[in-house]
């Protein structure tokens, strides 16, 4: 097995940097989750009341990825990719994220923190992976080609990045019309240069390494190659130790932060979100990382998940410690539903083929 440095150096990036966040005031074995923090961003812009607070982490990642993309000639503005089924990837995506209760991200430092429940959600993760690839080898399913844009519209994102930043910051000196919780897990935070600098180190190392945990699978099944496997293993070791070290490991089932023991469910949502992430390109972080380096197809997908996250906390599909939201179930369906039915009306005929 040949060793890849850099995906291994991505690993520990976030092992020990989202640890350490949730040491400083983060919520709970959560420290970086790209799903909740967009989230959470979602709420401070008005689209949703449950919880607000414009996360510095979501900021620093695309500065990060996009100053990266630069220095390393990645950055190259691109979409007209079908956007509006990426868009609708990243709603049903944030909704099975949302029951779920993290991303990929969060589900491996969720286990890297002793939360077993996330077990079912991995599982459900790698069979929505297995189900994506089963439809893009089956159906010869597309999307269609990117084509070369404009570098104006490549800089939306970090246009988009730098209000956040705005907005944050004015916010923090009390500006009325950005919200910010006052309690529940958007009212958590470390503090903003910490956070802010976490975020440039993961994007930055990311944009580099090309990590993703969907790809991470992918690329072990098909391709027999486990470079970004490499780096998933490297986070999970990482995570525990700096947990054990701080005291925040906590290994079981029951009593941890920010999580639910509703294990079918679980599996289902993110099996959705695997499905989502493998026909839409990615999951949460690599699509922030891809909008920074000019990709407009990634940026539609973050918008989608932005109007999913309003989606899941004005119409009860959000899971709760507690359990499913009232409406969570019907949402799986629905999203399942409609991958299925992309899968279907987006295969390649064989004309196209040829």
């Amino acid at each position: 097995m040949k060793i890849s440095y850099i995906s291994i150096l991505s690993g520990l990036a976030l092992g020990v940097l989202a640890p350490l966040l949730v040491w400083q005031g983060n919520p709970g074995n959560m420290g970086i989750c790209a799903a909740c923090f967009i989230r959470d961003t979602s709420g401070a812009l008005g689209f949703q009341g449950a919880l607000a607070y414009i996360r510095p982490e979501i900021i620093g990642i695309v500065f990060g990825a996009f100053i990266a993309a630069l220095f390393f000639g990645k950055f190259e503005p691109r979409g007209g990719s079908a956007p509006t089924t990426r868009f609708f990837f990243g709603v049903f995506a944030m909704l099975g994220a949302l029951v779920f209760l993290g991303c990929p991200w969060r589900a491996f430092l969720r286990l890297g923190a002793g939360d077993l429940s996330a077990i079912a959600g991995i599982l459900g993760l790698i069979a929505g992976v297995l189900a994506g690839l089963w439809v893009q080898f089956k159906t010869s399913f597309t999307l269609g080609a990117q084509r070369p844009q404009t570098k104006a519209t490549g800089l939306l994102m970090p246009i988009f990045a730098l209000a956040l930043l705005g907005l944050l910051l004015l916010g923090l000196g009390g500006f009325e019309w950005v919200k910010f919780s006052q309690k529940g897990p958007a009212s958590m935070h470390a503090p903003l240069i910490i956070s802010l600098i976490a975020g440039l180190i993961i994007g930055a190392v990311f944009q580099k390494s090309g990590f993703c945990s969907v790809t991470a699978i992918k690329t072990v099944i098909v391709d027999k190659n486990s470079a970004m496997m490499q780096a998933v293993i490297a986070l999970l070791i990482s995570t525990a130790l700096v947990n054990l070290a701080l005291g925040q490991f906590n290994l079981g089932f029951s009593g941890q932060p920010i999580a639910h023991n509703d294990m079918p469910w679980n599996f289902l949502a993110m099996l959705l979100c695997g499905l989502c992430f493998t026909l839409g390109g990615g999951c949460p972080g690599r699509q922030l990382i891809k909008s920074a380096e000019g990709d407009n197809d990634s940026a539609i997908f973050v918008m989608g998940l932005i109007a999913g996250a309003a989606i899941a906390h004005n119409f009860g599909v959000a899971a709760s410690p507690a359990g499913l939201g009232s409406n969570s179930a019907a949402a799986l369906i629905i999203g399942l539903v409609f991958c299925a039915f992309v899968a279907i009306f987006s295969r390649r005929s064989p004309a196209m083929q040829g």
